[in-house]
This record gives C-alpha cells, sequence and structure tokens, in this order.
C-alpha cells in the first residue's frame, strides 16, 4: 500500500537526489491508485504551477496505466488519441516524461509519481530514485 509515510519517503528521496544532480527547484506529487493526492511538496522557487504539471504527470499515469514516458512516444505517433484522452481527463494529462507509476506485488499499481522543475529526464530520474527508496517498482514507461 503507498502510504503517507512511504510517500514521504519517495518525496524526500526525490528531492535528495534532484539536490545532488543540481537539479533545478521542482515539485513532487505522489498520487494514490484511485489518482488521489497522498503528498506534495515544492521545492523553495519551484514556480506556481508546477503543483498542478506534476500532479498531471502522475494523474496521466494513473488514468492511462502507463508511466508518462510511454504517452509521450504515444502523443508522437497518435497526437490525436492523446489529445482526445487529455479532454476526456478534463486537461489533466501531461504527456510527458516524469509521471512515474509505483507498482507493487504482482506488478500492481499502487500509484504514480509525478515530478516537474528541471528537464522531463532528471524528473523522471528523480521519481525513479524516491520509488525505489521506499521499497517499490517503479515504471517510468
Amino acid at each position: 500500500m503507498l502510504t503517507l509515510d512511504k510517500a514521504r519517503i519517495i518525496i524526500a528521496e526525490a528531492l535528495k537526489t534532484g539536490a545532488t544532480n543540481g537539479c533545478k527547484p521542482f515539485t513532487v506529487a505522489v498520487l494514490d491508485a484511485s489518482g488521489a493526492l497522498v503528498a506534495l511538496e515544492r521545492s523553495d522557487g519551484s514556480s506556481r504551477m508546477r503543483p498542478d504539471i506534476a500532479m498531471g504527470k502522475a494523474n496521466g499515469a494513473i488514468a492511462l496505466g502507463m508511466g508518462s514516458r510511454a504517452i509521450w512516444k504515444r502523443a508522437e505517433e497518435q497526437p490525436y488519441f492523446i489529445q482526445s484522452m487529455n479532454a476526456l481527463a478534463r486537461g489533466v494529462l501531461v504527456p510527458v516524461p516524469g509521471g512515474v507509476l509505483v507498482r507493487g506485488p504482482g506488478n500492481a499499481i499502487l500509484g504514480a509519481v509525478g515530478i516537474t522543475g528541471d528537464t522531463s529526464d532528471n524528473d523522471e530520474i528523480c521519481a525513479i530514485a524516491g520509488i525505489e527508496a521506499a521499497g517499490f517498482t517503479a515504471d517510468g514507461g
């Protein structure tokens, strides 16, 4: 189960990884399997819209059952499909890397982490580090 304590571990490790790698200030959102927000932290200096972007990356991963890197690739191949999915999601799907599924036993989706603030690749790296530090399997797509 993706508890608040586990979410705090994910966030702390993601922020630590970002600081170690010299990333720009970012925001980390952790959602449970239903897409409900479990925890969110915004680094000092992270811009105002970052929470919405982080939640959008994680929400898209949960809604489509794939990490946002896979959604991004699908958007390149089938832009009308992803545009339609975003419309159905009421515009909260952000189809770029940085939304990573949290998988547990039996490959079950327990939730997702969305990070934004640096490059999408760096966002994803930090999300994966946080998820793995909490003892889960990361699936960026």
